[in-house]
């Protein structure tokens, strides 16, 4: 029961701050309604993809990109709750927090836990947008999508919390976050099909295929068509349980790398 108390409390935190703050839920809409309305409409063509394997399903390149900007909200809010970590380490509340007679590891995932939640009702408001904008996959593939979109927003979730582990300040959020964030969506197939890329250069094709956003993307647009990408699959959760144990890692206070920092 303390355990239990422990994880409402925190995500009752998480929705409170995230009801509060309303300008964070526009702007983690705004960015992918832009490049779904105009980067979509510049770059309009059918491409075919095998979502219903052995067969090859041609759809529109707005019906591409929707999974791959509903991937870029659970990207940036991965990233966001990593920004607050580092805002509540220096306002002394993580502290509180991992204080508290429980597991740091389990503290640390009921706040990973509660980030996903947001990230996900934050996507399917962005796939209501999109099905009223004319991206409409079958109607059973928004229930099939939810695991992937939780499993996916556990892994960049992870990856946030790792990075917030040796963030020292607040100012050298940006900084990081340039290096990470950019890099990962744009070296994605979340924009462009991996065999595109791999016309135009097969050493970018290489390291989008092994980047885990990929993963998560390819696995949440074989979701949406009712299919199950089993290496996404595999892949994405080897990612999330490594950046898990390493973000569990760097936040002990013994021998992460907070102790490297106080040496």
């Amino acid at each position: 029961m303390h355990a239990l108390r422990a994880f409402w409390a925190i995500t009752w935190r998480e929705l409170l701050r995230f009801v509060h703050q309303r300008g964070r839920f526009v702007a983690a809409l705004v960015r992918p309604l832009v490049w779904l309305f105009i980067f979509a409409a510049g770059f309009r063509a059918t491409l075919g993809i095998a979502v219903t394997p052995p067969y090859q399903t041609y759809i529109l390149y707005e019906e591409y990109i929707t999974p791959g900007l509903t991937g870029m909200i659970l990207l940036f809010n991965g990233m966001q709750s990593s920004l607050s970590m580092v805002y509540d380490r220096e306002m002394g509340s993580m502290r509180v927090l991992l204080t508290a007679p429980l597991p740091r590891w389990y503290l640390l995932s009921c706040k990973l836990l509660a980030s996903t939640f947001v990230s996900a009702l934050q996507a399917y408001v962005f796939l209501a947008i999109a099905w009223a904008y004319g991206v409409q996959p079958p109607p059973l593939g928004y229930l099939k999508a939810l695991p992937a979109l939780i499993l996916g927003g556990l892994m960049l979730g992870a990856l946030g919390m790792l990075l917030s582990s040796f963030i020292r300040q607040l100012e050298n959020f940006a900084g990081v976050m340039n290096f990470v964030i950019f890099p990962m969506f744009f070296l994605s197939t979340a924009l462009y099909p991996l065999w595109r890329l791999q016309e135009s250069s097969p050493l970018l094709a290489t390291l989008a295929s092994y980047n885990p956003f990929s993963q998560a993307v390819e696995l949440i647009r074989f979701a949406l068509y009712g299919q199950i990408h089993l290496y996404a699959l595999l892949y994405t959760s080897v990612s999330m349980a490594a950046f898990l144990l390493l973000a569990v890692w760097g936040y002990h206070p013994a021998r992460g790398l907070t102790a490297a920092r106080r040496g």
